[in-house]
């Protein structure tokens, strides 16, 4: 595929999205008292959330909303707005964004739905609404969607209450969404298992910005170290635009994509649900392929994979360790790494010989390395010092069952002084409740934690995956380094 660069005004419209998450000035037009409505969570979100930007309500029909005054129309706010939020019936929203132009307003969330979604009539109203857009040169997020989160700055503009999805805290993920719905069940689950979020959007018909410029805006935001996306499927002629946008960005930060309407069902449901083409899957798994994007086949493989690439370093190599306390769990890791293409060496002599120095007679010591059911904390440290100091592995897998009696709490100090080290490691570990202790423990120390071989090993893939892509793109880099640091 050739690869071209974004031109400077491309660039500049990129950039310009940073208003939509970084704005100082926010307008509400739609803004409610009724209680649940998606007026009032917004303002209630804005007004009474961490987010220190002054807040403008708009809305003819009222004089004030929760002691705030409220104004007419956009045009009669008494400063420049930065982002404009539009909550309003779809028929209203050209009109809308008409008054957002005659404002200088530049950046518009539309919220609401109604249009291409719902058929023809519906995608004349959208088209009718992107040519008074570029009339006063807008840019739109939406319509259809969600909404924005910026965990940063606390930008809440997310038209569900925090009593219902919980937000996630301040990390490197900056996930995108054409299912609104998805956004705020992905971003519930990351706040309950403390995965961090840089930015959600959810964008919905991306009628204007699309997902290829999201992921080409976010190759900039300093916050984000990761990008994630739940994509249905492109609008016709996009597809160069969106593989190329992901090629930019791929040696810079891994971009992890679930696709959704794989099957010929699921196609007709993306279609209903956000007037998407979802495409043949298989020639859209080989172009992802092809440029580095790396596929998560469902989003408990997504967490999987955000977990290895926020903690650990990637993977240069494919020799393994398979250490382990239960000779069943060994074996199952063993298979689990074969099957994925690692390879589990036989360690040499020498080392073989320092393990025996450390452990019970009746230890494995080749490689898997079993320290047996009497194994302690201490022996699981001394076997990854010695066996990665030896560099005969690249990276290990750490089989833990904590319900033998000589195997204590601190696994966790034990196992995490071993990260100096240098070498990609992940935890399989099986059970109840010390288990779930011992596994919040380690990723709160950095070690991510699977509940089978697979999952683990599969993590481990991921890493060895993007060491392979950034090796494989890092002759495009040099013109893009002097682009993200320009």
């Amino acid at each position: 595929m050739e690869h071209s660069l974004t031109s400077d005004r491309s660039k500049t419209r990129i950039k310009r999205l940073k208003d939509f998450f970084e704005p100082k000035t926010v307008a509400i037009i739609g803004a409610s008292s009724k209680p649940n409505s998606v007026g009032n969570v917004l303002v209630r979100n804005l007004l009474y959330g961490r987010f220190m930007g002054r807040i403008y309500l708009v809305n003819p029909n009222y004089k004030e909303i929760l002691g705030k005054p409220c104004y007419p129309t956009v045009k009669e706010v008494p400063e420049k707005i930065d982002l404009a939020i539009v909550a309003v019936r779809a028929e209203l929203v050209p009109q809308i964004i008409e008054q957002c132009g005659e404002a200088g307003i530049k950046n518009v969330l539309v919220l609401s739905s109604g249009f291409r979604e719902t058929g023809p009539d519906g995608a004349k109203l959208e088209q009718y609404m992107l040519s008074i857009a570029e009339k006063w040169d807008i840019r739109i997020i939406g319509p259809n969607c969600l909404g924005i989160y910026n965990a940063e700055n606390g930008l809440d503009a997310l038209f569900l209450p925090d009593t219902r999805l919980k937000r996630a805290k301040l990390g490197g993920v900056a996930f995108i969404s054409q299912s609104g719905a998805l956004l705020a069940a992905i971003m519930d689950l990351a706040a309950a298992i403390d995965v961090g979020f840089s930015k959600a959007v959810s964008y919905g018909n991306r009628a204007d910005v699309d997902e290829a410029t999201l992921i080409e805006y976010l190759l900039y935001d300093e916050k984000t170290k990761i990008i994630a996306a739940y994509i249905e499927g492109l609008d016709p002629g996009k597809g160069k635009q969106f593989l190329e946008s992901i090629r930019r960005v791929i040696y810079h930060k891994p971009v992890i994509i679930v696709k959704g309407g794989k099957s010929i069902s699921g196609s007709r449901a993306a279609a209903s649900h956000t007037g998407s083409l979802a495409g043949e899957y298989n020639l859209f798994r080989s172009a992802l392929k092809q440029v580095g994007a790396i596929e998560a086949t469902n989003f408990e493989d997504m967490f999987d994979f955000i977990k290895a690439l926020t903690m650990q370093p990637i993977l240069s190599g494919n020799r393994l360790l398979v250490l382990t306390n239960g000779g069943g769990l060994g074996v199952m890791m063993t298979d689990a790494a074969e099957m994925y293409g690692f390879n589990v060496p036989e360690l040499s002599k020498e080392t073989q010989s320092k393990l025996r120095s450390i452990l019970r007679p009746f230890a494995a010591i080749k490689n898997p390395v079993d320290v047996t059911a009497n194994g302690t904390a201490e022996m699981y440290r001394e076997v990854l010092e010695i066996v990665f100091n030896s560099n005969e592995v690249d990276a290990a897998i750490i089989g833990i069952l904590p319900q033998t009696p000589d195997l204590g709490i601190d696994i966790v100090d034990n196992l995490i002084v071993t990260k100096s080290l240098g070498k990609p490691m992940v935890v399989v570990t099986v059970g109840g409740e010390l288990t779930i202790q011992i596994s919040n423990m380690l990723e709160t120390g950095g070690i991510p934690v699977y509940p089978s071989p697979e999952r683990g090993i599969r993590a481990l893939k991921v890493l060895r995956d993007y060491y392979e892509i950034k090796e494989r793109f890092k002759c495009e880099t040099s013109s893009l380094e002097c682009e993200t640091n320009g």
